[in-house]
């Protein structure tokens, strides 16, 4: 299941779409896959395809402070536990590197254990927000210093 990573196109986020539960399951998280941050970051919105189609996606962007911020990141169910997401974030530190980024960061719902044991796999601190997404709303935050 060799992969290369690339820059996302729409048509590859609209397949993602087109079948979504590949890569989350029972979450429906449709709303938040903003193509707009793929028309306008794309150097840091990353695809990893093979010749069976999206085998996972990362959507970020550079933040003007120099934070690499990735808003959404999934791999196929196919393609659980091969690297790809490791994968997926070399890329996208390389790329958010390349534009001046000096950290990494990224959020997920307090439940999410899969997501934070991820990302300290990948010797990100973990820290719970209480309202990091309004009152009532916390969110677990991942950060990074890159280099």
């Amino acid at each position: 299941m060799g992969a290369v990573i690339t820059p996302a196109r729409i048509t590859d986020i609209q397949e993602v779409l087109a079948d979504h539960a590949r890569y989350w399951g029972g979450r429906d998280l449709r709303a938040l896959h903003l193509l707009p941050l793929v028309h306008e970051f794309g150097e840091t919105c990353l695809v990893a395809r093979s010749d069976e189609g999206v085998l996972g996606y990362l959507i970020g962007f550079v933040t003007p402070s120099g934070t690499g911020y990735v808003h959404l990141v999934a791999t196929r169910d196919d393609a659980r536990g091969t690297g790809l997401g490791r994968a997926l974030y070399d890329a996208f530190a390389e790329a958010a590197g390349r534009q001046g980024a000096v950290r990494l960061k990224a959020i997920t719902s307090v439940g999410n254990e899969g997501s934070i044991a991820f990302h300290r796999s990948l010797g990100f601190g973990v820290r719970v927000e209480e309202e990091y997404n309004g009152p009532g709303q916390p969110r677990v935050v991942f950060t990074r210093a890159l280099g």
